[in-house]
C-alpha cells in the first residue's frame, strides 16, 4: 500500500551513452532538485537501461541527494519503463535509501515506490511514496 509522499524532484538529463548494442543498453546521468519529506535537496544520479525484446525497458541506478547544510542521502533503485511519444520515457519502480541525516533518518527504513518520467527534451520528474 502506498503511504505518505516522500518527495518530488525535477531535473535534466545531462549525459547519455551507449554501453552495448546486444542487448541495446544505455547509461544515463541526470541532475535534479526538489524535496524529500519537506527538506530541500539537490542531486545527481546515473542509471543503466536495457531494452528488452518486447520493447519494455529494464533500468537500475544509483544516486546522491544533498541538503543545503551538506547532509547526504544515497539511493539505489530498479524499475520497468516504456517509450512514449517523441522519445519520452516513463519508469515505475522501487528505491532504497541510506543516510546519516537526522532530519531524514526515516528514509533508512523506507522502501520508496517511484514514478520517473523524462520528456522528449530531457526534463525529468521523479515522484516518490513510502511503500508500507
Amino acid at each position: 500500500m502506498l503511504g505518505e509522499q516522500i518527495g518530488v524532484t525535477t531535473g535534466k538529463r545531462i549525459v547519455r551513452r551507449v554501453l552495448s548494442v546486444d542487448p541495446p543498453t544505455a547509461e544515463v546521468s541526470f541532475e535534479d532538485s526538489g524535496t524529500l519529506f519537506g527538506v530541500a535537496v539537490t542531486g545527481i544520479g546515473t542509471y543503466t537501461s536495457v531494452i528488452r525484446a518486447d520493447g519494455s525497458i529494464y533500468g537500475h541506478g544509483q544516486g546522491l541527494e544533498t541538503t543545503s547544510d551538506g547532509e547526504g542521502i544515497t539511493w539505489t533503485g530498479t524499475g520497468i519503463g516504456k517509450f512514449g511519444p517523441g522519445g519520452s520515457i516513463s519508469y515505475r519502480g522501487m528505491l532504497f535509501f541510506r543516510t546519516t541525516s537526522q532530519k531524514l533518518a526515516r528514509l533508512n527504513n523506507a522502501c520508496g515506490a517511484f514514478e520517473y518520467d523524462v520528456d522528449s527534451s530531457g526534463h525529468t520528474v521523479s515522484k516518490m511514496w513510502e511503500w508500507k
